[in-house]
C-alpha cells in the first residue's frame, strides 16, 4: 500500500518520483504561483509539475528556491512546448527553461504533446539533452499507443513517464497496458476532471462510506492503478486536503465501480486532433 506522502513510483532509469505532485496549470506566474508552490511544499509535497506553456516558470523557480528545502529534495518537472517543436529548437527550449526555473537540471522533461511530423525527430533532441545529464529522466505527455510506437523502435532511451489525461471517466485501459509492458510510468493529468469529477454520485457516495471528499477518493483510486498523479490547487487548504490520501485504502469492489464510470470521455483536447 503506498501510504506516505514521501513514496515514490521507482522509474525505468532508477530515478524515484513521488506517487502526488503538485500541478500549476494556469496558475499565473509571480505572487499567485510563488505562494501556491510554497504551500505545496508546507503540506509535504516534493514534486512540482510545470511547462513552458505554462508561463509560470519563474514563480516555480523561485518558489523552491525560497522554500529552503534542497534542491535535491524536490522532483522538478517542465515540458517542451509544440512551437519549439516545430522550429526544432528542442535544445534552446531547454536552456531556457532551466534559466527561467533557476536551476541546472530538471528532474523530468516531457514533449507536451505529440506534434505530427516533429515528435520522433524531437525525441531524438530529448534523447541527447538526457545524455547530458542536465535532465535527470526523460519522457512524453498526451501520447497514445500509436505515438509511443513511433518512438521506440528507434529509441536510445524508453520514456520514463507519459503524462496523460486520466481520471475514472477516461481510463484508457490499452494505453495504460502498453505503458506498464514497456515500464513507462504512467501519470495524470487532471485528475479531477477540473472540479467535475466531485460532483458525480458514485464518487460522492464512496466520499461518505471512507469520510472523504470526492476529491480524496479520485486520487486515492489513481494511486490504486499505480497512476502518479498531480492535482491543481490555489487554496492552501485544499492543498493540505489533496494530499490527505494515504491513511485508506479503497476496496477493491469500490475500485471496480468507479473503473466502470469509463466513458472515454476527455474535458482537454484529443492528442490526435489538436490545432495548437
Amino acid at each position: 500500500m503506498i501510504g506516505d506522502i514521501k513514496d515514490c513510483a521507482m522509474l525505468n532509469n532508477g530515478l524515484k518520483i513521488p506517487w502526488l505532485g503538485f500541478g500549476v496549470f494556469k496558475i499565473s506566474d509571480g505572487q499567485e504561483v510563488e505562494q501556491a508552490v510554497k504551500y505545496a511544499l508546507e503540506a509535504g509535497y516534493r514534486s512540482i509539475d510545470t511547462a513552458a506553456a505554462y508561463r509560470n516558470e519563474r514563480g516555480v523557480g523561485k518558489a523552491i528556491q525560497e522554500s529552503g528545502i534542497p534542491r535535491e529534495d524536490v522532483f522538478l518537472t517542465t515540458k517542451l512546448w509544440n512551437e519549439d517543436q516545430r522550429n526544432k529548437r528542442t535544445l534552446k527550449a531547454f536552456e531556457e527553461s532551466l534559466e527561467r526555473l533557476g536551476t541546472e537540471y530538471v528532474d523530468l522533461y516531457l514533449i507536451h504533446w505529440p506534434v505530427k511530423g516533429f515528435y520522433q525527430e524531437t525525441w531524438k533532441a530529448m534523447e541527447e539533452i538526457y545524455q547530458s545529464g542536465r535532465a535527470k529522466s526523460i519522457g512524453v505527455s498526451n501520447f497514445l499507443v500509436h505515438h509511443l510506437e513511433d518512438i521506440l523502435p528507434d529509441s536510445q532511451v524508453v520514456p520514463a513517464v507519459n503524462q496523460i489525461e486520466f481520471h475514472p471517466f477516461l481510463i484508457q485501459p490499452k494505453l495504460l497496458k502498453f505503458c506498464q509492458e514497456h515500464q513507462i510510468q504512467v501519470e495524470a493529468w487532471s485528475p479531477l476532471m477540473q472540479g467535475q469529477i466531485i460532483t458525480e454520485p458514485n464518487v460522492q457516495k464512496l466520499a461518505e462510506k471512507y469520510h472523504k471528499t470526492p476529491a480524496q477518493i479520485t486520487l486515492r483510486w489513481d494511486l490504486q492503478h499505480e497512476v502518479v498523479t498531480i492535482p491543481k490547487s490555489t487554496r492552501s487548504s485544499r492543498i493540505a486536503e489533496n494530499a490527505q490520501i494515504f491513511d485508506f485504502e479503497l476496496s477493491q469492489e469500490d475500485m471496480n465501480a468507479l473503473d466502470a464510470l469509463d466513458q472515454g470521455k476527455r474535458i482537454g483536447p484529443d492528442p490526435d486532433n489538436f490545432n495548437f
